[in-house]
């Protein structure tokens, strides 16, 4: 193809130390809560196999060429997304867009980290055997009380921003890259373990037979569209975050390759988990499908009545803070990023600021579950306002809307394809151009109509 442009590129960037390296990292950013209580959740509210059809057709189709953007984008640039709109773009206003996606992150950081805290809080109880031969009602209580509590909202947040930032402050290859190498291997062997146990269970044949056979007659709008938005969001894609990874990358193999590794290892994950949980649900008589409340409520009480329960809640537990980990990371470093490269803070202190900002944001929402339940937003706690308003439902389809605008008919899709197409590997063609131009807008813009409520199915 000929020696490739590196004008875009910083000197001197830091990359990863291998592909399987970038694989892993990026593969943990998008592994996280999502694929464990909302992939099962919408499997079991749309009417199992066949939602998981409908949901490989759109990660193929809509989600993974805009995760190849995002990749690429940083890879061509070598910086943070608001910076290398910058470089794309000189002069024109759609850095605006990497701001976007900034202030995304952050709020979503303050989110997830607090209730990624939960995992470690949980982890501690599962060792410990604090609910070992409780019934389901006891721990539903015990996570009222749990929720509740102001100093344990705040003391786990501040718990898993502070084990986040260490990480974060060692860099690419020393901190993110060798933690990502060792998490990512043992939580797979984790989960694997789990699902066999699951399948032994006396009664687990109706979950997977739920789980595993499709049943299409079921199948209408409403289902294609939570689909579609499971596989875009379950990658992890639409503010620009896994455009710092790309920037971390080297021109050795194609981006198609490498993303093609990424998506099989994250639905391999959610896969796996529905086969930990349906299996489970069903031989317990316990709905799966019930979101949120089925990883601190539901399955705790499983395993309080399993034969070595709290052996099993341990594994699973310390496997979640795994995969919450490796998110917070990936989310941390996105934003650390556009501190370094767009206002030249040094990593360290950035990395603080990051940490900092976040604790204060994240402490007020979590007290959304204790002495500021009551304080309603448009009738939604702080939380829901900001984690299912103001980001799953505006930023994060907005952004991903402008992005795939900007490639698809501001850039021109060849842009990002020769760059994607570089080194050696799976080369991409004509299917990306067809997707970033009519299928991925139109399946956004469906879905952002829907999640605000314009239409319906």
């Amino acid at each position: 193809m000929g020696k490739p442009d590196n004008t875009l590129q910083t000197p001197d960037r830091e990359q990863f130390g291998s592909r399987i390296a970038f694989v892993l990292a990026s593969m943990g950013g998008a592994i996280g809560l999502g694929n464990i209580w909302k992939f099962p959740y919408l499997v079991g509210q749309h009417g199992g196999a066949a939602f998981i059809v409908v949901y490989l057709l759109a990660l193929l189709l809509v989600a993974t060429p805009v995760l190849m953007t995002e990749f690429a984008i940083g890879r061509k640039t070598g910086t943070s997304y608001t910076t290398a709109l910058k470089k794309l773009l000189p002069g024109k206003k759609w850095y605006l867009l990497g701001i976007i996606g900034v202030i995304a992150l952050t709020l979503t950081l303050s989110f997830y980290g607090g209730i990624a805290g939960w995992t470690v809080a949980y982890l501690t109880k599962s060792i410990t055997g604090s609910y070992s031969g409780m019934g389901a009602d006891e721990i539903g209580a015990m996570f009222g009380s749990f929720s509740a509590d102001p100093f344990q909202m705040v003391f786990w947040l501040g718990v898993m921003l502070l084990i986040t930032t260490v990480i974060v402050l060692r860099g690419v290859k020393g901190g993110i890259e060798k933690v990502c190498n060792i998490l990512l291997p043992i939580m797979f062997v984790f989960i694997i373990f789990l699902a066999i146990r699951a399948i032994m269970l006396p009664g687990a044949d109706a979950g997977l037979a739920f789980y595993l056979i499709p049943d299409f007659s079921n199948l209408n709008a409403e289902t294609v569209m939570a689909a579609i938005g499971q596989a875009f969001f379950s990658l992890g894609v639409g503010c620009g975050n896994l455009v710092i990874y790309g920037s971390y990358l080297d021109r050795k193999k194609t981006i198609g390759s490498s993303t093609i590794m990424v998506a099989l290892g994250d639905t391999s994950a959610a896969i796996l988990f529905g086969l930990i949980i349906f299996p489970s649900a069903f031989a317990f008589n316990i709905e799966a499908g019930m979101g949120p409340p089925l990883v601190f409520i539901t399955l705790p009480a499983i395993f309080a009545q399993m034969p070595f329960g709290m052996v099993f809640a341990s594994i699973f537990f310390i496997m979640l803070f795994f995969a919450c980990l490796t998110s917070t990371i990936c989310i941390m470093e996105a934003i650390v990023g556009f501190l370094v490269d767009e206002l030249k803070i040094a990593r360290k202190k950035a990395t603080w600021i990051v940490a900092g900002v976040v604790f204060v944001i994240g402490s007020v929402m979590m007290m959304s579950f204790g002495p500021l339940a009551d304080f309603l937003i448009f009738g939604k706690t702080i939380f829901d306002f900001f984690n299912d308003t103001v980001v799953s439902a505006i930023l994060l389809p907005l952004g991903a809307l402008l992005m795939v605008i900007l490639v698809g008919w501001i850039l021109k899709p060849k842009t990002i394809l020769d760059e994607m197409n570089i080194g050696d590997g799976l080369k991409v063609n004509r299917y990306y151009t067809i997707t970033i131009r009519y299928i991925a807008p139109i399946a956004i813009i469906l879905m952002f109509l829907q999640l605000i409520g314009v239409i319906t199915f």
